[in-house]
């Protein structure tokens, strides 16, 4: 019996083999591996061997069996290939045969056949040349309309070409290149007509000033008019303005003409006299191309960017035009440009509104003409401010007034550009304010400050003339004679009239045609010539007038002669010629009162009247003056007293004053002295000048007092001696003396002594060594030596004290040395139970 393994191994052998033989030969691989990972690869490899003899013992019997059939089968292919190759040769026979015979009736075939194709293609293209001939000669129409540059008629042509001819005939090449093409035409169609447009804007945009000065030309005529037929209104009739907005619907686009359709700037206009016509903005610009190119986007269907093309760049060029030069404000000339350019575009502007239908609305107009309000009252603010000359501002506000006359003939509100002119007048005020300070002060400078002599009467008949003065006396004196003030006051009022004049100037040149165009604005009621003005308007102007004047008054002149007067080397008789000057300034502001109402028609007694401030002005001027003088002469005593040289510690006195307040008491006589022989009239000049001189005088006294005083009690004067206390009295009877010559007429009594009171007491009580009735009448009314001071009196009598035996000022009474020394300290002792009780 066979062993349990080897049976298994012979059954996976079969099987195998049976996968070996059933298996692709692809897939062989893997079956042959596991027969070699076995270990029976030789026992395989015998079945294997035979398998493979059994297989060809069934092939050799199969190819016995079916031999004799296939050996059969060749030999009757071989016959039939016989009968085939006979059958070829007759079929190729007869087949040459059959062309030949044939070959003529194919070729009379052939022609006929190409007779009939050319025949129907013949009429074929007939008919459809005459389908194409129409689109062909509406195509050659429309290039040579391009060509010509009539657009809107091409326009037309191509609708009726893509509407009615081409559809006839699409399904042709050169139809279908036609109908890419239209679209093609359309927009070439657009673009030229843009450009067009384009040329128009740019033409415009350099020529809005003269399109603006001719409209403002035509406002000024009209406004000429307007002031005539008021100044004559007999005379009826006169030229009537032209009228420049016209309805949109009469406007026709001539589009038979190239010459006209090219035209797009502005047309030429010869020079015309002052009597003709100006030409008004129609008949200056060709409108032609909006109107062509607003058609034209309207039948293209884009009107709507149209307009937003045409806004955008209308904006665009009136912010350029709004932006004002740099050095505008240099010359008229500037501004007149400026506004020109305004003018013009607003001009244009508005006749597009009237002339197209809606390619600008009020809406556009009104955001157009705010921004340029805005725009120009900033402008007018920047630029005037730079302005420093008077007639340039005047001559701006004059061209103000027509810019805005010319704008509001157009619709255009322009109530804030009058506003702006109330900010004008202020500039005009600071700049005339200027002018004048520059006047006033070449016056002031220029002036010799002595009064005006006159030789002769038409002199004296000229300067009355300048000045409203009038004295009895001085008429009846005998040429030659003098007036009691200077030069400058003549001058300085004849100045004064001139800025009132020039202000006035401001408000009589309005010459506006309406008085509705006033509205709320101040400035706009000033609309007539003052003497035509209702008195509520006269008093504006009136008050304008007063108030200008007060700044002129109360600031310019006040600071030119504040100037003058606090200058360095301005002398007493310089400064009390001011005062005699100033004072007839001050009387004459009554007449400067009837002088600004004789001209406005106000009287001053009108309610709310603005009233002349100049008679402060002057007393402030006076004041001032007077207040040098006595800072003058205290600063010429401190000088004087710079030069003290006292010998604190001299046994004796001098046998006079010192030198330094000898000189001093002559130079304080001589200065007085120019107040007493100075010319005037009793009333006014003299009384004025003596009170002047007293005061300056009492000012002087009081101040040298104060001076010795302190130099008496100087930290510095440790101690003194009798005889320097006697020098030192010596030096303020001199003092007394002079205050007691007079120096200056009008004091009562020994007024002008009482200046030295409290020298004098605190010299006569140290002098006469009086301590005893001091002491004992301190603080009654009747007390002898009221004005010494307790703590005065000590400091001096502490300098006397004997600190040093070497200097011994009771050196006379040795004798009574030790009782005079008891005695300085018991009165030292009672002087500090004083001066305790006291603050206490």
């Amino acid at each position: 019996m066979a062993e349990p393994g080897s049976l298994e191994a012979a059954a996976e052998h079969e099987r195998i083999l049976r996968e070996i033989e059933s298996t692709d030969t692809a897939c062989i691989g893997p079956t042959l591996r596991s027969v070699y990972d076995g270990e029976e690869h030789g026992r395989f490899m015998e079945k294997l061997e035979a398998r493979i003899r059994n297989h060809d013992r069934e092939i050799e019997k199969m190819c016995n069996f079916h031999y004799q059939g296939f050996v059969d089968s060749i030999t009757e292919l071989l016959k039939v290939r016989g009968e085939a190759q006979k059958l070829k040769n007759q079929v190729t026979d007869t087949n040459r045969k059959l062309q030949n015979e044939g070959k003529e009736l194919i070729i009379a075939m052939e022609e006929l056949k190409q007779c009939r194709l050319q025949q129907r293609n013949i009429s074929t293209t007939v008919d459809k040349l005459m389908l194409c001939l129409p689109v062909l000669e509406m195509y050659s129409k429309l290039r040579e309309q391009m060509k010509s540059k009539r657009h809107y008629p091409a326009l037309k042509t191509l609708e009726h070409l893509e509407h009615t001819y081409l559809p006839q005939v699409s399904h042709y090449r050169f139809c279908r290149v036609m109908v890419d093409n239209i679209p093609k035409l359309r927009e070439e169609i657009k673009e030229v007509s843009m450009s067009d447009l384009k040329d128009f804007l740019e033409s415009i945009r350099k020529h809005s000033d003269k399109i603006g000065e001719t409209a403002m030309k035509q406002a000024q005529q009209q406004r000429n008019l307007d002031n005539i037929v008021s100044q004559h209104p007999r005379i009826g009739g006169g030229k009537k303005s032209k009228k420049e907005v016209c309805a949109g619907s009469d406007l026709e686009v001539k589009n038979t003409s190239p010459m006209s359709e090219q035209d797009s700037g502005i047309l030429d206009v010869e020079d015309e006299e002052e009597d003709e016509e100006v030409p008004g903005a129609q008949d200056l610009v060709d409108f032609s191309p909006v109107h062509r190119c607003l058609h034209i986007y309207s039948v293209l269907g884009a009107r709507e960017t149209f307009e937003n093309y045409y806004r955008k760049q209308r904006r665009k060029q009136a912010r350029l035009v709004l932006q004002p030069p740099s050095n505008m404000h240099e010359t008229l000339d500037g501004y007149r440009k400026y506004f020109n350019q305004i003018v013009g575009f607003f001009v244009v502007e508005d006749h597009i509104l009237h002339t197209t239908q809606g390619l600008v609305n009020r809406a556009y107009i009104d955001e157009l003409w705010e921004l340029a309000l805005s725009k120009t009252i900033a402008a007018l603010r920047t630029h005037s401010s730079y302005c420093s000359d008077p007639n340039l501002v005047l001559d701006l506000k004059n061209l103000i007034v027509l810019f805005a006359d010319t704008l509001q003939g157009y619709g255009f509100p322009v109530n804030q550009l009058f506003d702006m002119l109330l900010e004008i007048r202020d500039q005009y005020s600071e700049t005339l304010l200027k002018k004048w300070s520059g006047v006033f002060r070449n016056i002031l400078d220029s002036d010799n400050y002595s009064p005006i002599p006159v030789a002769n009467e038409e002199i004296y008949k000229k300067i009355v003339g300048q000045f409203p003065f009038q004295d009895a006396e001085l008429e009846k004196q005998p040429f030659p004679k003098k007036f009691p003030f200077s030069e400058f006051v003549p001058k300085v009022y004849s100045q004064i009239k001139e800025f009132i004049y020039a202000c006035l100037k401001f408000s009589e040149d309005l010459h506006l045609r309406s008085q509705q165009r006033a509205g709320g604005s101040f400035l706009l009621r000033l609309l007539l010539p003052l003497q035509d003005l209702p008195s509520s308007r006269s008093t504006e102007v009136d008050d304008m007038i007063r108030k200008s004047t007060n700044l002129l008054l109360t600031r310019t002149l006040s600071n030119c002669l504040q100037t003058v007067i606090k200058r360095r080397n301005i002398g007493l008789t310089e400064l009390v010629q001011i005062i005699i000057n100033t004072t007839h300034l001050e009387k004459s502001c009554r007449f400067l009162e009837e002088f600004i109402t004789n001209i406005t028609n106000v009287l001053p007694e009108t309610v709310h009247t603005t009233k002349l401030y100049g008679t402060t002005t002057f007393k402030d001027a006076r004041h001032a003056a007077e207040e040098e003088i006595y800072t003058n002469l205290n600063q010429k005593i401190d000088q004087f007293l710079q030069l003290v040289d006292y010998d604190w510690m001299a046994a004796e006195p001098g046998s006079r004053a010192s030198d330094y307040l000898i000189d001093l008491i002559a130079f304080l006589r001589s200065t007085f002295a120019v107040f007493t022989h100075l010319p005037g009239d009793v009333d006014a000049h003299s009384t004025m000048s003596g009170k002047v001189a007293q005061t300056a005088c009492m000012s002087a006294c009081k101040h040298l007092s104060t001076s010795l005083m302190q130099l008496l009690l100087e930290v510095e004067v440790r101690q003194l001696t009798l005889g320097a206390l006697q020098q030192f009295n010596l030096d303020v009877e001199e003092c007394e003396q002079f205050a007691r010559s007079g120096p200056v007429p009008g004091f009562q009594g020994d007024t002008l002594q009482l200046a030295f009171i409290d020298l004098r007491q605190l010299l006569d009580l140290f002098l006469h060594w009086d301590w005893s009735t001091y002491l004992a009448d301190y603080g009654q009314p009747t007390c002898k030596y009221l004005r010494v001071n307790p703590t005065t009196a000590l400091t001096l009598l502490e300098k006397m004290k004997d600190t040093s035996r070497k200097n011994n000022v009771f050196a006379q009474f040795r004798k009574n040395e030790r009782d005079k020394q008891k005695l300085i300290d018991t009165v030292a002792k009672q002087l500090r139970s004083l001066i305790n009780s006291h603050h206490l």
